[in-house]
């Protein structure tokens, strides 16, 4: 299998502790290449240490697409073979994993399509919020692609056994008002109102306390056989911190004297 190519399409910036991770290819619907799958979990796992992020927002370059998947066209070099095929789905899970995983709330910003590893890296985040332009699918039945074991949990967790079968064995194609009602996605909005909904929605989470939603995120995956699991003594001591907190005495110092608790993560 080629070695993988050193740039990879995700751009980062940071402001008032909301990180956003942009997969800029917009000239193939930001189709993901190889080395982007292979930069997400470092991209991720320096987000989560960094302590100026409290959210992390996940979109698509451009209006067209948050992203339209995997880039067919490496499937004939990158996955040709059983032993290429296997490393390019470690890949994709590895993304799928670093996602889910990262200590902070992340939020993916859907535009346009969505669609086979795209769709998997928007189901690895915790919240989903969409335009009414939006179109879902997963065609790995039109391409013959084995989707990977371990990302198929995420669609289960998120939509149910027979909503995933559906999706999968027809490899059909939903708009934003049905994937709302599967749960798919959390909120949909109008396309012109996205960056603002999306906006509002990171600064009210990035504006609470923490370590409580680091708690909360550990517990509901573990409970949830996600990514980011722990185990019952892990989940205690992140529950634990919170009391002893900084934050803790500042919540309920705001909440007597009715006033808006600033929160520090510590």
């Amino acid at each position: 299998m080629p070695a993988p190519a050193a740039s990879h399409s995700l751009r980062l910036s940071v402001a008032s502790g909301v990180a956003t991770l942009t997969i800029d290819n917009e000239a193939r619907r930001n189709a993901i290449d190889f080395a982007t799958w292979r930069a997400f979990p470092q991209v991720m796992a320096t987000l989560g240490a960094n302590e100026d992020v409290r959210v992390v927002v996940i979109r698509g370059a451009g209006e067209v697409a948050f992203t339209a998947g995997a880039d067919i066209g490496e499937f004939g070099s990158l996955r040709a073979s059983p032993e290429g095929g296997r490393a390019y789905e470690a890949a994709n899970l590895a993304a799928f994993e670093a996602v889910a995983a990262c200590p902070k709330p992340v939020l993916a910003l859907i535009r346009g399509f969505c669609l086979g590893g795209g769709l998997g890296i928007a189901l690895a985040c915790d919240l989903r919020i969409a335009a009414d332009d939006a179109v879902f699918a997963i065609p790995a039945a039109r391409l013959g692609v084995g989707y990977p074991p371990a990302g198929m949990g995420m669609i289960v967790a998120a939509i149910g056994a027979a909503a995933a079968k559906d999706l999968i064995f027809t490899a059909r194609r939903i708009e934003a008002a049905e994937a709302l009602a599967l749960g798919l996605v959390q909120k949909v909005v109008p396309a012109d109102d996205i960056e603002r909904a999306a906006a509002s929605l990171a600064t009210t989470i990035a504006a609470n306390a923490p370590l409580t939603i680091r708690a909360a995120k550990a517990a509901i995956a573990t409970a949830a056989g996600l990514p980011g699991a722990g185990t019952p003594d892990d989940l205690q001591a992140l529950a634990d911190a919170c009391f002893a907190s900084a934050d803790y005495a500042e919540g309920c110092a705001a909440f007597l004297g009715k006033r808006t608790p600033r929160f520090t993560g510590r």
